[in-house]
């Protein structure tokens, strides 16, 4: 599998990674699909279950830190979510690494890059979705 691309869909909040970073120049390993979003909380997870569906391999969500939401408190509202999400994906036979959750503000562009690098890279090791 020395040729396997993954398909990797990244939700960025509007005010934490985009404010600071591009990240789709971080992402070229993938064949990556961004999308930004006004708050990660309104990132519904069912938009994450139609991408598995789909054939995306790996979904990352980028939430802003702790008491630094735009709306208050959107990013801990999708880390709720996601968090439940997670034990679902397990049920229906995902591994629950394909869906990550990074904290980043304007200020993390380096951050980024490497939590990016490192979900590339193990999307690579798991493999396509099946």
């Amino acid at each position: 599998m020395k040729d396997f691309k993954p398909k990797v869909m990244v939700f960025c909040c509007n005010w934490s990674l985009f404010a600071g970073a591009n990240p789709t120049t971080t992402l070229l390993k993938a064949k990556t699909k961004v999308i930004r979003t006004m708050c990660s909380g309104k990132v519904d997870p069912s938009f994450i279950v139609k991408a598995f569906a789909t054939g995306i391999d790996g979904v990352m969500l980028t939430v802003c830190h702790p008491r630094d939401c735009h709306y208050v408190s959107g990013n801990y509202q999708a880390m709720r979510r996601l968090t439940l999400l997670q034990n679902t994906l397990r049920q229906l036979g995902i591994e629950p690494e394909r869906l990550r959750i990074e904290w980043i503000s304007t200020a993390d562009g380096q951050k980024f890059q490497s939590a990016a690098k490192e979900f590339v890279d193990k999307i690579a090791e798991l493999g396509p979705i099946r």
